[in-house]
């Protein structure tokens, strides 16, 4: 698997002169998430690797969502107008408010492990962000499965484009980094994260009808409610940040200075998969993404974090963007099929085949470069050398 060349010389070498720079001013990462990760580091062993903790929090998401998905694969299990769904069993929020609690938690302390055990890299940063972009993916899709469809739950088109909003969010703070050379944390990140954890821990108290509520005045459900403040999110704390700090680097001429089509080249991967799903989901003769949700939505999350991922090494390499990504093609080839020839339920299949066929890519492409950057810096991935300890026993 890992025999393909994708990292250049050109790459490789600015990543040797890579320097990692971001700003955090959210309040509550400062007062509340740090402070707890700096104490909670100091439990790591020093011969863990900061890669490892990484790795690992991402699998516990991606555990939550396999067993979502074994309980409740149609987003039905929540939802009174389908009794003949049960409902998910009240273990697996319990679950999954622990692991996404350790979660957030091991993507907190990575960075803080690697600095302590002196074994930062720019591979570090690329595994943290990449398997971020991934992770996207999973806030909504479990949210939608304590809410379901029908009475008082989302529709999966609309899940959808809260899934895109997220995504959205984050490869925005990456192009202002390609664009700025600093990574403005967005604010959202954390704040959703222990927000989550204590609605996974609310449900596990009351089972999902507890979220059976409309707000007084509004009319608004509980489902409505948490779409509505994602939406308020993006808008209040993240969009005006970012487009702010990139005319801020403009202006003070402390950025990248790219001219205005260079500065948007990155984004452009983006919005043609963000169109061809979003099309696809709403011109489909089969309804797709109301017959496949799950597959629709992890498709999109696959492709999406493939692209993120080869836009963090341009920005971090100080290379240019790639326009149009490759992977991308056989998607428009389908979309375009499935529009002129209406497949009906054969779109079904087309699906399943972008998704096995993105996925092995994508999976591919991750351990070839970690492979690549690994021989390049002369490290491994899941392992760091011993510290040294001086005649006094204080470790260097």
């Amino acid at each position: 698997m890992a025999a393909s060349v994708y990292l250049s010389k050109e790459i490789l070498s600015g990543f040797d002169n890579y320097k990692y720079s971001a700003i955090d001013t959210s309040p509550v990462s400062k007062y509340v998430c740090h402070p707890f990760w700096n104490k909670c580091v100091t439990l790591v062993p020093l011969w863990m690797a900061p890669n490892f903790l990484t790795l690992s929090g991402f699998l516990l998401l991606l555990v939550n969502f396999a067993v979502m998905t074994y309980y409740d694969p149609h987003f039905y299990a929540a939802s009174r107008d389908h009794p003949e769904y049960p409902p998910i069993p009240n273990w697996v929020w319990l679950m999954a408010a622990i692991n996404n609690f350790l979660s957030h938690t091991l993507d907190g302390i990575d960075g803080k492990q690697a600095r302590r055990t002196k074994s930062s890299s720019p591979l570090g940063e690329l595994f943290d962000h990449g398997l971020d972009s991934w992770a996207t993916l999973f806030l909504p899709v479990a949210i939608f499965c304590i809410f379901g469809r029908g009475e008082l739950g989302v529709d999966v088109f609309r899940v959808f484009l809260c899934v895109v909003g997220i995504m959205l969010v984050f490869v925005l703070s990456h192009w202002e980094k390609y664009n700025t050379g600093v990574l403005f944390l967005p604010w959202g990140y954390d704040i959703g994260q222990i927000l989550m954890t204590v609605v996974y821990l609310i449900t596990f108290y009351g089972g999902h009808d507890i979220w059976k509520f409309q707000l007084p005045i509004v009319n608004w459900s509980a489902a409505e409610t948490f779409e509505i403040s994602l939406y308020v999110g993006f808008v209040s704390l993240t969009f005006p940040f970012t487009f702010y700090n990139i005319y801020k680097s403009y202006r003070d001429r402390s950025g990248k200075m790219h001219s205005f089509r260079e500065a948007m080249r990155p984004l452009a991967s983006t919005f043609v998969l963000f169109s061809l799903m979003i099309y696809w989901a709403w011109s489909s003769s089969s309804d797709i993404i109301e017959l496949q949700p799950r597959l629709f939505y992890w498709t999109a999350g696959t492709a999406f974090s493939h692209i993120a991922c080869h836009l963090i090494i341009a920005q971090m390499s100080g290379t240019r963007c790639e326009l149009i990504n490759p992977a991308l093609l056989p998607l428009i080839t389908i979309v375009t099929i499935v529009n002129i020839f209406h497949l009906g339920t054969m779109e079904v299949v087309l699906l399943w085949s972008y998704c096995t066929f993105i996925t092995f890519k994508h999976v591919k492409f991750g351990v070839c470069v970690v492979k690549e950057m690994c021989e390049h810096f002369k490290i491994k991935a899941f392992s760091i050398p011993k510290l040294k300890t001086n005649e006094h026993g204080d470790q260097q």
